[in-house]
This record gives C-alpha cells, structure tokens and sequence, in this order.
C-alpha cells in the first residue's frame, strides 16, 4: 500500500472518514472537529484510522496528522507534554507550547481522542480551544456523547460528527464487517486513585523504572511533596516521559532536585544514574537557597583565567552575577548593562558584552579588569581591544538587527537577523572581517573557540553559528566556510558552547525542543541530555564540564 493510498475505515465509517478528509482539506472549514457519540460507537477506532494513515511518510500535506494524544486516563501535564515533544517544542505551561506553536507558522494537526476519559477533561478541553485558536493549527478531538465537557466543546463552534447518526455509517458495509468481527469495548483507563495505588510515589528507584505516564497522572492527583521528588518530577517531566532507561531518567531527575529534598533522595538517584552518559558535578534550582539559586539563566559565559574559572550568568533583569564554575557559590555581581539580555560574552581584557533584544551591544569594563599602569597607562587611556572590536562590530552591522553574539581569547563574532556572521581579531580590531552568509533565516546562536595547531603558530579560531534552520556551521574567519554543516535538526537552535578540553574539541547544542548535544568533534563521540525545560543558554569550562541554563534550573554536567 503506497502512502496516496488509504485502506477503508472498519465498520462501514466510509462516510464519517470522507468527511474528515474533506474538513482536513477545507480551508474554510471550522479549525477545531468535535467527534460524539455514544459508548461502542467506534469514535476512537475511526480516528485511529485516521493517524494510521496521517503520519506515514509522504503522506500528502493536506491529510497529514502531527500530534496524536490518547487521552484516556491522562492528566494535563502528560497530554501537554506529549504533544510539546511530537512537535518539537519544549514546553513546560500551555503557555509555552502556544508561544512554540506560534513561532512556527507551518500547518500543524492534532488528533486527540478520548478526552471524556482523561482525569481533568475541562482542563484539557481549555487548552483544546487555545490551540485552536492558532490559525494554522486544526484539531479533531474525540469525546461521548452525554459527557460534561461536549457543551464546552461544543461552545467553541467546532465542525461536529455524532457517530449516533445514521448518516455517517454504510450500514451494508457495517452488517458485513461486523459479522467476522466480534464485538469491541472501549478500554476504561483507571482513575488517578487508582494509578497511585499501584505506584511507591516516595520511591525514587521505583517511579524511574515505572511508566511514566502513569507516574505523572498520579503525581498530578497527589498533593503530598514526597519529600521533594514529586516536584522534582513534575518540573522535569517532559524530558521524564521519553522513552528511556531508568539510569537516565534518574539523572535527569537528580538534577531536578532542590536543596530541600530529602537528603535521601540524591544517593539513591545518584547510584541510579551511574549507567548515565553524564555524571552530575551539582545543579542549583529555583527556591535553593545554600548556595542560593542564581536566578533564571538567559546567557551564560566563563570568564578566562587561571582555575577556578568563574561563570558569569545574566538573569530576566540583565543583572550579572559571577558564580563558582566548581560549586556554583556566588562570587560578586556586576550592574545590569540591559534588562532583556539575549547574548552575554567577556573578552580578555575584562570587557563585558551584552547584546540586548533589541540587537544593541553594550560594552562595560569591569572594575577588576587589568589596567596599564605608569607610563603605559598615560600613553594609552583610550578604549581596550574588546571595546574596539565591540564598537567595529557594531558600525558594521548596521542594515539589520545583531541576534548573536561569542567571543574567545583571540576573537570576537556576531550576527544577523539575515543568517549573516561578522568576526574581529583581537589583535586588529578595528577591522571587520568579510562577513559570510551561513544560514537562511536568523543565526540564532554563537561560539568561538581558539584551537591549537602547533606548537610554533597561534591558535586558529573557529566560529560556530546555529540557526533557525536548524544547522550548525562552522567558519574559521579569512577563510571560506565549510560547505556541509556540523550538525542539523528539524528544531531550531538555542544555544551554542565551543572549547578546546583535555579530551580535544568539545561542541554542545541546544534545540528549541529541549535537547542538548555535547559532541568531542575530534573523535565523534556524542552524549545527549534533556533537562525537560526550555534551555536558554550553554557553556563549557576549560576541564569539560557543560553548563546548562534554563529559566528555573542551572546544571553542571561532567561525561562520564
């Protein structure tokens, strides 16, 4: 059977399926579908139909289906979750999956059956007629008919199809089906009650080893802390619902964890997680409070230096604060040089950068820099190389809006609403390089790393771009570019980190999905960690460990 081709609907639904297929392909057609009827009707075998064919490949774009949720004995948080990750967003709040869902304008079609038997229908039935209000977003959901929630439903003005009716089935091809087929029962998923009753929720072994769709259900139901874990679940839990081994759930679970867990939950997640790719150095939460949580991460960079290195983390308000790379202990503050920080870097000089939402760089000298002093001070009291480069930078890109910035020891880079990448030299800045076009669309990210040749020349410096196409290239400033990109991906990228490391040339990206990759491009080693939020920002420290940064979680993670 060739993907153009579709197999009847069982039990004489032909109508019912032409007219799905014709709502499918209507442009004028209502955006949300609403199937009734009553028990046994075959609502959710019609639907099934409907996916079966929907998602193989090459199907054609007006039948194509992109979510599919069976809803029956699911909670908000599950089905939210599960659609956020079939569609390649990384969602912690119906908020957050609208704001994904917005960004990208293509077609998108959820099938979500059942919702009479899912453990909050209302709830869900609101999020229903909030997706449905993106244009570009049509939704066929299933429930019985005499449930509470179809007025609601029916509230939202949808396209209706009561299976009740006579006209939506063949009645000749219905007798002749159901002759060889015995008679089907819809499946009755158990309560929430009765899903914790068949789960230790104070276990941390036992609910990474559990479903854990069922684990999320029952955690939603609870209103017991479990001494840490159930927050700890639910704040990671997208990442928590992939299909995986319990070792790396336990990890992802661990990092979660506030200082306010019981001490003995982080042992027994830690001896867990030991089959994990990553060993956990430590991960600071929102709420912690020894040593305090430093607020939502937006833009991270390690200050260069003699170890310990020191982190420099921009929040929300564009206040920086410098912490510990080895324990996350704060180590002073500097004042806020913008308040919406998408960008944060520090030159050798002890230049700051911000880059700000609106495109803008904004250079500060921190007090600690090193300064000239006697003569060399009164022969040069003009600005350092980083604010030269900065201010070159700045004048070159003056016909669109800068969306990223990084900078090394050697060299500094921005770039462009329109896929366009800039570099300086430290050593000459006042001259922009030629610029180089690497990407359709906005370069979303940044990374610059010196990279040693021989022990006789300077390192080369290799600059990494990721963009809303999903590619990262990889561009040594003078040079051409390389035609193949490093890595691409259906999801766009968030976050970029490049460094040389004992182990050779390390690479970490972070998608708008909530993946991160960490890859040693010397040896094509790959290792990858899903912290279930929304990631905002990465860096690596000189010894190899990556930091992860979200709005409520920032991680230090070392390869195993």
């Amino acid at each position: 059977m060739t993907a153009g081709t579709w197999a009847r609907p069982a039990a004489g639904r032909e109508p019912a399926g032409a007219a799905l297929l014709g709502w499918l392909a209507d442009p004028a057609a209502p955006r949300l579908c609403l199937v009734t009827g009553s028990e046994n009707r075959g609502k959710s075998q019609l639907l099934a139909w409907l996916v079966a064919h929907g998602t193989r490949p090459g199907t054609a774009p007006e039948r194509r289906v992109h979510g599919f949720v069976p809803l029956a004995g699911q909670g908000v948080r599950t089905a939210l979750w599960t659609l956020a990750d079939q569609l390649g967003v990384s969602a912690r709040a119906p908020g957050e999956l609208l704001a994904g869902l917005s960004a990208d304008r293509r077609r998108t079609v959820l099938v979500l059956p059942d919702l009479h038997a899912a453990t909050d229908p209302c709830a869900l039935a609101d999020l229903t007629g909030a997706l449905a209000g993106l244009e570009h977003v049509r939704i066929l959901v299933e429930a019985r008919t005499g449930h509470e929630v179809v007025p609601a439903l029916k509230a939202l003005a949808p396209a209706e199809m009561d299976l009740d009716d006579p006209q939506w089935t063949d009645l000749a091809r219905a007798e002749a089906w159901r002759a060889v087929h015995p008679t089907r029962h819809e499946s009755t998923a158990p309560g929430p009650e009765g899903t914790a009753a068949l789960l230790d929720l104070d276990d941390p072994v036992g609910v990474c080893a559990a479903d854990p769709d069922r684990v999320t259900t029952a955690y939603e139901a609870d209103t017991e802390p479990r001494g840490g874990l159930r927050r700890a679940w639910l704040r990671a839990g997208q990442s928590l619902l992939r299909d995986q081994e319990p070792a790396d759930r336990a990890l992802v679970l661990l990092a979660s964890l506030g200082d306010g867990a019981d001490p003995r939950l982080g042992p027994a997640l830690e001896r867990l997680a030991a089959g994990a790719p990553w060993r956990l150095v430590w991960s600071r939460t929102r709420g912690d409070v020894t040593p305090p949580w430093p607020g939502p991460a937006m833009a991270l960079t390690v200050v260069p230096g003699p170890l310990p290195e020191q982190l420099l983390l921009a929040d929300h308000q564009g206040t920086l604060r410098s912490l510990s790379c080895s324990d996350a202990v704060p180590a002073g503050r500097l004042p806020g040089l913008a308040s919406d920080v998408l960008g944060l870097a520090r030159l050798p000089d002890g230049t700051v950068v911000v880059l700000d939402g609106d495109g803008r760089l904004h250079p500060h000298r921190a007090p600690t820099a090193p300064r000239p002093s006697g003569l060399a001070a009164l022969l040069d009291d003009g600005p350092g190389a980083g604010e030269q480069a900065i201010e070159t930078l700045s004048t070159a890109v003056t016909h669109t809006r800068i969306t990223a910035l990084a900078a090394s020891e050697r060299a500094v880079a921005v770039a462009d609403h329109t896929g366009r990448v800039y570099a300086a030299f430290l050593t000459d800045p006042g001259r922009v390089l030629p610029s180089e076009h690497l990407h359709e669309g906005p370069v979303t990210a940044l990374a610059v790393a010196d990279v040693p040749v021989a022990a006789s020349e300077p390192d080369i410096s290799l600059v990494y771009s990721g963009g809303a196409d999903g590619r990262v290239r990889v561009w040594g400033p003078g040079n051409k570019p390389m035609d193949v990109p490093v890595a691409e991906g259906a999801s766009p990228v968030r976050a970029l980190a490049a460094r040389m490391t004992p182990s050779g040339l390390a690479l970490s990206i972070a998608r708008t999905d909530g993946l991160v990759e960490h890859r040693h491009l010397d040896t094509s080693e790959r290792r990858a960690f899903r912290p279930g939020q929304p990631v905002n920002a990465l860096a690596l420290t000189r010894t190899g460990e990556l930091l992860i940064g979200t709005d409520e979680l920032l991680t230090c993670l070392r390869p195993a």
